[in-house]
């Protein structure tokens, strides 16, 4: 029979450490021994090649059999039962019992192989923890303890008084890992390692996930001799056999982290994991400076202390921010009222100390049009609006917040006397109007276990540790940082900042409001001006234009022999004059009332509305020898004279403008069509009307300038006309809420499209 170990024989230095598999060693401690078995036939897969220290059996003739060749049957059997539960609990190992001495045997499952982990009672007798006792002594704790740094140190201490080791710690991480001794119980013969940091390479990523799924780890004697574990060589198996040791309590440790240990003079350890939201919090390390076997129900004891404590940390931490949280909605609430009661707020109540408390903050800065509004200890104003300029080009859309500005702004090194930390809200988009609160620079000495820049050094065989040299005591001073801002202060700044900006909205609004209505006042002394300009368009202008068209027609139809013809001919140009300006008089009246009368809608048959107009332009129709057809029109909510003034300028247009020799030809045309028209709406059902000629047409370029008021294509002497029917025809249209187009192409006639919207009441 070929055995073999599973040992991982990888060579590891600092340079891969992070990915060394310290989960599958092929090895454990020697204060116990293992078996594997697998899960269906219970034979013996793995052993510790230690096994024969313990039991009467070679680890040769171990490996292949089943469990009850090696137990008694009637706790092999017993066994069975208890491996088969669907949950095993190790909180109550299962007791083996061989040559009269019992064994406490950790179980576990990892894939297909059950783990059994035995180790002898080290005293030979087995000490179950005082629950009751221990739970008390807790919940006293828990009274006596207000915040969580006094309850860490308790537990340091009644941890220390159940395990009996030289050393506890309680170890808090940091986001990034960093560790830092928060609490610490001792044997006061050694020194203290309270309030030191260890880097984050201390404990590797693959460290700190083994602690999340293992919550207890034990090394009984740093200086011993890993056991290998054995398999049957199967050649058939074409990859290499390992066993996952992951919840294993024997697991041997990374050489790396023994290293470690051996420079900082320590014997033995026990690790309890502090586990946050399935997140590592921070470790109970408890060290002992010569070698310790805890038993089992210690082990339990001291596990127990852990529970306790993660139990209350989010509590207490929840606790904490809760007074904070409890004074900055006090001042919240203050400044929002402040706010909300005073209208020019900004100018006069900034300062209001209740504005520093919201955020705990030492100075605030709000910059608005230009100018500076501040409160506390500032830097100088270049330099603010300079900052503020940075802050709205990156963060446009949302502030920002930070307690170290050095890492965010090219030159924030230079304001991190006043404002290392900031918290950023923009105010207006697309300007640097905004508002900053700033704590100042906390400069921090942190007392590093070691230089953590040289915790490797450079030797002969790679990377290293360093000697225990790297374990005494190493200040690093931090600058450029502030006291990091908490949950319950940014949000409260950015609820003060959310209302700040409403506020100033509102300012606006009501600075426009009044704007407006100024304006509407002058619209109506301007509309009433208007009135008056018509009015006497309709009777001053009139009249005197009336009395020389009279006068005119006197002097041209008396036959005095002494009138020369040239007179004549300067009389007749001043009536034909005033005969032109009167016409420009009345299409200017009719263009202001399209726009200004009283919009009275009415159901019309717009048939009817035709047949009128066809009748009143009859004598100009058969002069020029027209034809108009026209498909049957709809019935529509219309304002009836302005419709018929509509059809009116249309067709008299179409006549107009008909080729010389050719007789005019207009096709009124109805279609329901779907139009996407901005001035009207995005989209929207419409009766399309179109008159259709035959005349002269006009370069298509010129399809939206004809619309304006006074523009002509075609000379007065040709073509005689004052340029303002169009006009009139688009503001008929959109007092009907339509709109009209045109569509031409010179010497092939036009169409004209009216759009009446659909369901127009």
């Amino acid at each position: 029979m070929n055995i073999k170990n599973i040992v991982n024989r990888d060579n590891v230095n600092l340079t891969n450490c992070e990915s060394e598999p310290i989960h599958i060693p092929g090895s454990i401690q020697p204060h116990g021994f293992l078996l594997g078995i697998r899960k269906n036939s219970y034979e013996i897969d793995f052993c510790s090649e230690n096994i024969h220290e313990y039991v009467d059996f070679k680890p040769e003739l171990m490996l292949g059999k089943v469990l009850s060749d090696v137990f008694p049957a009637d706790q092999s059997a017993e066994f069975v039962l208890y491996a088969n539960e669907e949950f095993i609990d190790t909180a109550k190992p299962f007791v083996f019992t061989l040559n009269d001495v019992p064994y406490n045997t950790t179980v576990h499952k990892s894939n297909g192989t059950i783990v059994l982990e035995l180790e002898p009672f080290p005293d030979g007798t087995l000490n179950l923890p005082n629950l009751y006792n221990q739970t008390r002594k807790f919940v006293s704790i828990m009274e006596k303890a207000t915040y969580l740094p006094e309850l860490c140190q308790e537990i340091a201490n009644e941890t220390r008084t159940i395990t009996g080791y030289d050393r506890v710690m309680i170890y808090k991480f940091d986001p990034d890992y960093n560790g830092e001794v928060i609490a610490e119980s001792r044997n006061e013969a050694f020194s203290s390692f309270a309030g030191q940091k260890y880097p984050h390479s201390d404990i590797p990523v693959q460290a700190r996930e083994l602690y999340i799924r293992n919550p207890l780890r034990m090394i009984a004697d740093i200086n011993y001799k890993p056991v290998p574990i054995l398999t049957l060589d199967d050649s058939a198996e074409k990859s290499n056999k390992s066993l996952d040791l992951s919840n294993s309590i024997l697991r041997s440790v990374s050489p790396i982290h023994i290293e470690y240990l051996q420079n900082m003079g320590v014997g033995a350890t026990l690790t309890i994991s502090l586990v946050q939201n399935h997140k590592l919090w921070g470790l109970i390390a408890c060290h002992h400076y010569s070698p310790k076997i805890l038993p089992h129900y210690t082990r339990l004891s001291a596990l127990l202390q852990g529970h306790f404590l993660t139990s209350q940390i989010a509590v207490r931490e929840v606790a904490e921010e809760f007074e904070v949280g409890r004074e900055v909605d006090k001042a919240l609430v203050d400044s929002l009222e402040l706010l909300h009661d005073n209208e020019n707020f900004i100018d006069t109540h900034f300062e209001s100390p209740s504005i520093l408390k919201l955020a705990n903050a030492s100075s605030s800065v709000l910059y608005y049009h230009g100018k500076l509004y501040k409160s506390g200890d500032v830097p100088e104003d270049e330099m603010l609006i300079k900052l503020f300029h940075f802050l709205s080009d990156a963060y446009p859309n949302h502030g920002v917040d930070t307690f170290s500005l050095s890492t965010i702004y090219p030159d924030g090194g230079e304001l991190s006397k006043l404002a290392s930390g900031i918290i950023y809200h923009p105010l207006n988009s697309g300007t640097a109007n905004g508002i900053i609160w700033m704590r100042p620079e906390k400069v921090e000495t942190i007392n590093w276990a070691g230089d953590p820049k040289k915790a490797v050094l450079q030797s002969e065989n790679g990377f290293r540790l360093s000697p225990r040299k790297s374990f005494e005591l190493w200040m690093e001073v931090v600058k450029h940082k502030s006291n990091p801002w908490r949950k319950s202060e940014l949000n409260a700044a950015s609820s003060f900042s959310y209302a700040l900006q409403k506020h100033i909205n509102f300012q606006i609004i009501r600075t426009q409001d009044k704007k407006n209505r100024l304006l509407n006042e002058e619209l109506k002394m301007a509309n009433k001006e208007l009135a008056n300009l018509n009015w006497i368009s309709t009777h001053d202008l009139k009249e005197p234009l009336r009395k020389i068209q009279i006068f005119a027609s006197k002097v041209l139809d008396r036959e005095d022999p002494d009138l020369s013809t040239q007179v004549k001919d300067s009389v007749e140009r001043m009536r034909f004059a005033a005969h032109k300006m009167q016409i420009l008089i009345e299409d200017i009246l009719n263009y202001s009332k399209a726009g200004s009368m009283e919009k009275v809608f009415e159901q019309t048959d717009l048939n009817l509305v035709l047949r009128n107009v066809l009748g009143e332009l009859n004598e100009n129709i058969e002069e020029k020898k027209a034809v108009i057809h026209s498909d049957p029109l709809p019935a529509l909510g219309i304002i009836p004279f302005q419709i018929h003034q509509l059809f009116i300028n249309l067709i008299s247009n179409a006549i107009k403008f008909s080729k010389a020799g050719v007789n005019p030809v207009v096709r009124i045309r109805v279609n329901l069509v779907t139009e996407e028209k901005n001035q009207v709406s995005e989209e929207q059902q419409y009766y399309r009307i179109s008159f259709e000629d035959n005349g002269i047409g006009f370069e298509n370029e010129y399809t939206t300038r004809i619309f304006d008021v006074f523009q002509r294509l075609h000379p007065a002497h040709k073509y005689p006309g004052t340029g303002i029917g169009l006009a009139i025809c688009k503001k008929i249209m959109e007092n009907h809420g339509g709109f009209i187009k045109a569509d031409s192409e010179l010497d092939k006639g036009s169409v004209f499209h009216i759009y009446f919207p659909v369901n127009k009441d």
